[in-house]
């Protein structure tokens, strides 16, 4: 998969850093997911945004705050109180280290442009490493109940 473009305070731009937009591992099961939203939305073709706005009429995805809004709702109807959407940023690097992934992996999968933002180690990965280590992290998220339906 590949993010081909950004969207900051609704302007549309290249994606931030060019490893932002490399091709990144996909797991199947989370694949799968996405497949199946883009075959249930109205704003379906190749040229849409994966989560469109239908305020917009599929022309810009959905807002920010509009999904930030989503998020602190959720957050406080399960008990967790104020939380911000980077926070998901801080769980997927927290279940990389918890699956044993290597540090370089941990980068490229975080898309930081330097090592140092997700540790102050150097190295280098195989893809193979990357897509397994993803899988890993999926099977946390995503229990496999939820993912055979």
């Amino acid at each position: 998969m590949r993010v081909e473009r950004g969207i900051v305070r609704q302007h549309v731009d290249d994606v931030k850093t060019i490893y932002s937009g490399r091709l990144m591992s996909i797991d199947n099961a989370m694949l799968e997911i996405l497949n199946g939203w883009r075959q249930s939305t109205q704003f379906a073709t190749e040229v849409d945004w994966m989560f469109a706005s239908p305020v917009k009429l599929g022309k810009l995805p959905v807002s920010y705050p509009w999904v930030w809004l989503i998020f602190q709702r959720a957050a406080a109807k399960s008990g967790i109180g104020k939380l911000g959407t980077h926070s998901l940023r801080h769980s997927y690097r927290s279940w990389l280290d918890a699956v044993g992934t290597q540090i370089a992996v941990q980068q490229k999968l975080m898309r930081h442009s330097d090592i140092r933002t997700t540790l102050n180690i150097y190295g280098d990965v195989v893809t193979n490493e990357m897509a397994q280590a993803h899988s890993k992290v999926v099977e946390l998220a995503l229990p496999r109940k939820v993912i055979a339906n």
